[in-house]
């Protein structure tokens, strides 16, 4: 079986133009700091109304909405986990938005799809483990969607391009 098309950019996810990005949301899913405040910010007042019917979404689990202002034609928005030293699942929980994210864009027949590194930021996940786990995780589950990673810095990038690199042929 062929690999998917996986590559990593250091690009504004919010600028994109695939068929979704990824939102790495909060629980109530009404924006934040970080990602999700700048998805919501380029979506327009339309993204947080469309949010609003969605009652939320528990860590781990993912909800799309339209794309609204972004060039992306919609949003998949994942919970991940808060860092707590790696104890309390959150390597599975982490997986999970991987695994959920993709769900959905299978089931909307979407070909192009852009992640952040989910739970990198202000959940303190350490950047070199979780880039590991999205990286073979959306290897094994990206089926012929192409997968954009949208990296915020050069660390991150450097990261990306390793695992990416260390994937099998």
């Amino acid at each position: 079986m062929a690999r998917p098309a996986l590559t990593a950019l250091q690009a504004d996810l919010t600028q994109l133009d695939v068929d979704a990005i990824v939102n790495a949301a909060n629980r109530s899913l009404l924006g934040g700091g970080g990602v999700d405040g700048a998805i919501h910010r380029a979506a327009g007042p339309e993204l947080l109304a469309e949010c609003r019917t969605l009652g939320g979404c528990p860590t781990g689990e993912a909800r799309i909405t339209k794309g609204y202002r972004l060039k992306a034609r919609h949003v998949i928005h994942t919970v991940g986990p808060v860092w707590h030293g790696g104890g309390s699942g959150e390597d599975a929980l982490l997986e999970s938005c991987y695994r959920n994210s993709l769900a959905l864009a299978h089931q909307h027949e979407l070909k192009t799809l852009a992640f952040p590194a989910i739970s990198t930021g202000i959940y303190r996940f350490p950047l070199e483990r979780a880039i590991g786990i999205a990286v073979r995780t959306v290897a094994r589950e990206a089926g012929a969607i192409a997968v954009t990673f949208a990296c915020f810095g050069d660390e991150a990038f450097a990261a990306y391009r390793r695992a990416l690199a260390a994937l099998p042929s």
